[in-house]
């Protein structure tokens, strides 16, 4: 991008004309190796001017007995021998950068102070410089793909002190430009040794064997291109993630950047949800079966379940055999349910709380289930990379106070939730005389609580069920909560014959409602007439992603 700057092009502290006599050793400077050290000597000098605390004057010292007027006449009255003539000094400047400190101070919310600050925290000299608008990205790949010896900076107009006075300390042999009127850089930087490089609107970032010691998460491709080009020097890179994206579902090689990266830091407002999902990202932990979604777009994955009780075979066949046992034939359920080209994911969905005719010690008509009873279970589930869900029949309590009975298992990263109305009791009601009923507000106090538990532990996206197969069971439904910490599921898990499913299934999809939910399928194998098959299973639309067998 060529552009003539504004006119008053020197900065506040550079207004002044310059001295006719510097002007002059300017023009020398790209003619001669001496013209260019008296340009340079020159350029100091004005930098000293400028900067407040740069220039120091030594008057010669009085001998004890003596006053200042008369050393400053015998100064005055002889010139010095040549042997009493200081040596020639002989100055190596080590301009080779600094390492990074951890807390580099680099704003990122403004590119031409960042150069300047990023300068200023690696290099007190250069031998070479970058050079462009920091608003052509173009002209800032072009000077990266080129590479500097040295730092980039980067202007918005001639009027900005800081990048200036930051040449000005650098003392630069060369500047590599890029993207200006090069009649007007001259005339604004007399007397350097410039190099001008053309702008190509091809280049990128140079290609990085290794991953980046540090990422910044910038909001666009233009910061991304700037703050890229910057980061080059310090073994840095700038990931674009758009406002309101989910960080858990970047690319994988994206993520694998920000997991494995020493520091990474939000430089862009990306909203509420991006600094807890960064922790998700860096966290390391994945649903089973691979990712931090357990529905992300792009990505079918159904999960296939075998449901019911440790203990007894009465609840279902999950407890008609161990847990080893089970993982054997729960694959051979789950044969089928692939042929829509989905990750099928194997699943327990153990009856955490079970529904009891009796109210039981604390009167609640509902049995907790023992740790330890379901420890084998869930340990059988991470051993083969499985999924369980921890299914509860509160009866007269509420669903929050169990839930936090198994939050040990909840903090998990494969371990969902799964909240059964049917038999959820109101004062005075017993199992088997009615259908139960939960309202959205205490199923909200659930979906609050355990959205915490993901955040706490930076834990992948987790699934919470709600068991559905009458529009009773389930009150003021287009209530429920559905934060981005959660997969939440309304699970048919009606039996009968199989148009009555079909019909059921229709209308809980039906509802106005039906979007903001993922939709599971329950299958019995002696109450349903017939038994529905994987293939009329996957018919369903929308197509169920959570089968689960009983």
């Amino acid at each position: 991008m060529m552009r003539p700057p504004p006119a008053g092009s020197l900065p506040s502290r550079m207004a002044k004309p310059w001295p006719e006599q510097f002007v002059g050793l300017f023009r020398m400077g790209t003619g001669s190796r001496i013209g260019k050290q008296l340009a340079l000597a020159a350029l100091a000098v004005l930098a000293a001017a400028c900067l407040p605390g740069r220039v120091e004057t030594h008057e010669p010292a009085a001998a004890a007995g003596e006053d200042a007027g008369a050393v400053a006449e015998t100064t005055a009255s002889r010139a010095p021998e040549p042997s009493e003539l200081p040596a020639p000094a002989t100055t190596v400047r080590d301009c080779s950068p600094r390492d990074a400190a951890d807390d580099l101070p680099i704003d990122i919310a403004a590119a031409v102070l960042a150069s300047v600050q990023m300068s200023r925290a690696l290099y007190d000299c250069a031998d070479e410089i970058g050079l462009a608008f920091a608003d052509d990205p173009e002209a800032i790949l072009t000077l990266a793909a080129r590479g500097i010896g040295g730092p980039l900076l980067l202007i918005e107009s001639w009027s900005a002190a800081e990048p200036m006075t930051e040449i000005q300390r650098l003392a630069p042999e060369r500047i590599v430009a890029a993207g200006f009127n090069e009649q007007r850089l001259s005339q604004q930087l007399p007397g350097f040794d410039i190099e001008w490089v053309p702008v190509n609107p091809s280049a990128t970032l140079p290609h990085r064997d290794a991953p980046p010691e540090r990422v910044w998460i910038v909001g666009n491709a233009e910061q991304a291109a700037v703050f890229g080009a910057l980061g080059s020097q310090i073994d840095a890179a700038a990931l674009t993630v758009s406002e309101g994206d989910d960080l858990r579902a970047l690319p994988v090689a994206d993520r694998a950047m920000l997991r494995d990266a020493a520091h990474v830091e939000l430089r862009s407002d990306l909203g509420p949800d991006a600094a807890w999902q960064l922790e998700v990202v860096r966290g390391g932990h994945e649903v089973p079966g691979g990712g931090l979604l357990l529905f992300e777009p792009g990505r079918a994955r159904r999960l296939v379940a075998m449901y019911g009780h440790p203990a007894t075979s009465q609840l279902g066949v999950l407890g008609e055999q161990d847990p080893t046992e089970g993982v054997a034939r729960l694959a051979s359920i789950a044969e089928g349910y692939d042929a829509d080209g989905s990750d099928v994911v194997l699943a327990f969905e153990i009856i955490a709380t079970v529904a009891s005719a009796r109210a039981g010690r604390d009167g609640d008509y509902s049995n907790e289930t023992a740790l330890d009873d379901i420890r084998p279970w869930v340990e059988a589930a991470a051993a083969n990379d499985m999924y369980v869900v921890l299914d509860l029949q509160s009866g007269r309590t509420d669903f929050l106070t169990q839930a936090k009975h198994y939050e040990e298992f909840l903090r998990l990263p494969y371990v969902g939730l799964a909240l059964d109305p049917e038999w959820r009791l109101r004062p005075g009601e017993v199992h088997l005389q009615q259908i139960g009923t939960v309202d959205a507000a205490e199923i909200n106090e659930v979906v609050g609580w355990l959205a915490g538990l993901v955040r706490e532990e930076a834990l992948p996206q987790k699934l919470l069920i709600l068991h559905q197969f009458r529009f009773s069971m389930i009150t003021n439904r287009e209530l429920i909560e559905t934060p981005a910490e959660l997969a939440v599921m309304i699970h048919m898990d009606g039996q009968g014959p199989i148009n009555t499913k079909y019909s059921t299934w229709n209308a809980l999809t039906g509802e106005p409602d039906a979007h903001r939910f993922y939709w599971g399928w329950k299958n019995f194998y002696d109450e349903d007439f017939p038994t529905p098959t994987a293939e009329q299973v996957l018919a369903q639309t929308p197509s169920p992603l959570f089968v689960s067998y009983q």
